[in-house]
């Protein structure tokens, strides 16, 4: 591969008008198709086959009015006030009035008419129902829904919206996230001491990620897809943008440290050495990221498939563009003569010497480390957040606060009991669905079970169930399961319960993920194994490498736990409320942090195999593998928890739980476990990493990564010699 690399790599570089002119084509083209044919994307976390999408389902089928969105207008009065009074009714009935003409409203409910107001009378709610589904509601409809309520404002009412229509929007591209790469830049101006080289990385990266993600918003015309499917392709594809960037350009200015190097050959060395681990690197990215399709789960799919074609892209820039705009800057990134006559990685060389010097101490304290963090991780609760996780301000947690003042904290919790009567005799329904809903009530976790609503031939009907405890309380989910116990006697009648609602829906993709965990995590593990032995050529490496990831991604869930679930540093991070991570988050964390664990690995240890390839020393291999290479691996760590960490301060709980929980991951697996667990463990095993069984080395190719097969190195000024001997790809 290495060798492969190196003729791609010169072929770019005396190519590069080519090269440049092809990545802006495709990024005009590809942008102005995002831009001007975008589809629209969803804020509904479905999941084919569970109860509670077969309810939905039905309803569309069979009670169309009872599965279109629904905004839930809350109306407070001031205090010491209530709704009751003559101008605040006015108000009310005008506002209502308004709404009904809003287009797409089918129906408007009356508080004073469903009596839909707290016993104090200071709080009521209406719900006006649209005939598209929630995510199918024009934003137009939303506006000028907000507009109807004027005149209840005019009255000094408090007006706030809910319902599964008005989920607000996930923003791309806030200040925070522009924060994050300022401090990457920042990073790479220390690391690189060159701004012109600090800004390269950045450069390619954004065009990769543009396209990317503009690629994204353009098949969202044709495939069904979240809003947090594009914020995960930008988060990762600007991380590895930068970092796979970075590796080339650091191995190049390394090599043209030596003045003799010419620079297009230094160019084509870095593309096959440093291009190799990032090609290596990037390709388990993908296929993890891919490896989402296991689950089953289609949005998650999605969502992996569109971060994976972003890494893609990433990758594709590593070994052309960047190799082009190395070759037009030229001379201009070779580092100044007093930077070159210092000793390489000084504070990486005896960071590496005192790692390996007690290896079984550094071992045993950093995996009882790992394993403290972790601990949180025994409570893990899965669910999807609701209007509690949005921002204070936001009319969404304002609208859910009002509704558990006035009406319990169970309220925002209903869920629908949803009976399929086709297949019960006529003359029986009325009696099973009074049994039905006497046996929901007197559940003791129930505070109302409603009456029954049919549609129009009555083959279809709906019980609304509130529980005592909000939709976050274990309780709840314990009280869902419970309700479903009723099923039996149901069909026992003829007739199908289901148990529905936005409650139950995260209950039901919880458990769906939760069953899909132990398989995903077997397939990643199987995969590291082998991906690894492959470049290594080794048995204890990859071992060694999935020991550590595991260990990575319980310390990230035991944190994320530790403060999205249990509610620690709410007030730092502007969390609203505690409540169960979100439900994809672990295997969305193990994907993704698999990928970006192994780019570490492999730039980490490949120079570690690289010297032990020359020198035959295992015990120099590991601490000129660390001096070498320490001072990038860090960088790029800190690029990666700079722009992952941006993302904690989206307003999205989904978006910030993620941001939260990468950036964390990556902290620690590139610094405890890549930096410190790795080079110990490597002292311990000594020349054993490096060997194969016999059997096994036989049929494992080499692929050679660390470029141990490349022609000897070409003087400055000797270009002609390699053109003759060096043409165009596939001569090697």
């Amino acid at each position: 591969m290495a060798s492969r690399l190196y003729t791609w790599g010169r072929w770019a570089v005396r190519r590069r008008g080519r090269v440049l002119a092809v990545w802006l084509l495709m990024l005009a083209v590809v942008g102005g198709l995002g831009i001007t044919l975008h589809g629209k994307v969803s804020t509904e976390f479905s999941v084919p086959g569970i109860e509670s999408q077969k309810a939905q389902d039905l309803l569309k089928e069979k009670f169309p009015a009872a599965a279109g969105g629904v905004a839930r207008v809350v109306f407070a009065a001031p205090e010491g006030d209530t709704l009751r009074g003559s101008e605040a009714e006015a108000a009310l009935t005008g506002s209502l009035k308004k709404a009904s003409e809003v287009p797409g409203v089918v129906n408007v409910s009356d508080p004073a008419r469903t009596g839909t107001l707290s016993r104090d009378g200071r709080i009521g709610y209406s719900d006006v129902m649209f005939r598209q589904p929630a995510d199918s509601v024009p934003q137009t409809s939303k506006d000028a829904l907000a507009d109807a309520m004027d005149q209840a404002r005019d009255a000094g009412l408090e007006v706030e919206f809910g319902g599964s229509a008005m989920q607000p929007q996930t923003e791309v591209g806030g200040p925070a996230e522009i924060v994050g790469v300022v401090i990457a830049f920042a990073v790479l101006a220390l690391a690189l001491g060159s701004l012109i080289a600090a800004g390269l990385p950045l450069v390619t990266a954004v065009v990769g990620v543009a396209i990317g993600v503009l690629g994204v918003q353009f098949v969202s015309r044709f495939v069904e897809m979240t809003s947090t499917a594009t914020v995960l392709a930008l988060m990762i594809g600007l991380a590895v943008g930068i970092d796979y960037a970075l590796f080339i350009l650091s191995r190049h200015r390394e090599q043209l440290a030596d003045p003799d190097m010419d620079v297009e050959d230094s160019i084509a060395r870095a593309v096959a050495t440093a291009g190799g681990a990032v090609v290596f690197a990037g390709a388990t990215v993908i296929i993890a990221l891919s490896a989402l399709a296991v689950t089953g789960i289609p949005f998650l799919t999605i969502m992996g498939l569109a971060a994976a074609v972003t890494v893609l892209l990433a990758v594709l820039i590593a070994i052309s563009l960047v190799p082009a705009v190395l070759g037009m800057l030229g001379k201009r990134l070779r580092p100044r003569p007093r930077r070159s006559e210092r000793a390489p990685g000084t504070w990486a060389l005896g960071w590496a010497r005192l790692v390996t010097g007690k290896p079984v101490i550094v071992l045993l304290v950093g995996v009882v480390g790992l394993l403290a963090l972790a601990l949180p991780a025994r409570d893990l609760r899965l669910g999807l957040p609701g209007y509690a996780s949005q921002p204070v301000e936001s009319t969404q947690h304002k609208s859910y606060d009002l509704l558990s003042e006035g009406f319990g904290v169970g309220f925002n919790a209903t869920v629908t009991a949803v009976v399929d009567t086709s297949g019960i005799p006529a003359a029986e329904r009325t009696g099973t669905l009074t049994r039905l809903r006497t046996s929901l009530a007197g559940d003791p976790g129930v505070a109302a079970a409603a009456k029954p609503v049919t549609n129009q031939d009555s083959s279809l009907a709906i019980v609304a169930v509130v529980p005592k405890t909000g939709p976050d309380a274990q309780a709840t989910t314990d009280l869902v399961h419970r309700l479903r116990d009723n099923a039996p006697a149901v069909d026992k009648a003829g007739g199908t319960l289901y148990i529905a609602g936005a409650t139950a829906a995260a209950i039901d993709v919880a458990g769906k993920l939760s069953d899909a965990l132990p398989l995903f995590i077997a397939i990643i593990v199987i995969l590291a194994l082998i991906l690894l032995t492959i470049a290594f050529r080794s048995l204890l490496v990859p071992v060694k490498a999935a020991v550590g990831f595991l260990l990575s991604v319980a310390a990230s869930l035991g944190a994320t736990v530790w403060v999205f679930q249990n509610g620690h540093l709410n007030g730092v991070l502007d969390i609203p409320s505690a409540g169960p991570v979100t439900s994809f988050l672990p295997v969305l964390l193990i994907g993704v942090l698999f990928g970006l664990a192994m780019d570490y690995e492999v730039f980490l240890v490949s120079r570690m195999r690289e010297h032990y390839e020359r020198t035959g020393s295992a015990s120099e291999a590991i601490v000129h593998g660390v001096a070498r290479s320490g001072r990038v691996v860090s960088a790029a760590a800190l690029i990666m928890v700079a722009v992952f960490g941006g993302f904690v301060f989206n307003h999205d709980p989904i978006i910030k739980s993620i941001g939260f929980a990468l950036s964390f991951g990556v902290l620690v697996d590139a610094f405890v476990v890549r930096m410190t667990l790795v080079p110990a463990a490597m002292a311990l095993i000594g020349r054993r990493a490096w060997g194969l069984p016999g059997w096994l080395d036989r049929v494992t190719p080499d692929v050679d990564i660390e470029g141990a097969k490349l022609p000897p190195r070409a003087p400055a000024g000797q270009e002609d010699e390699h053109r003759e001997t060096v043409g165009a790809p596939g001569s090697h």
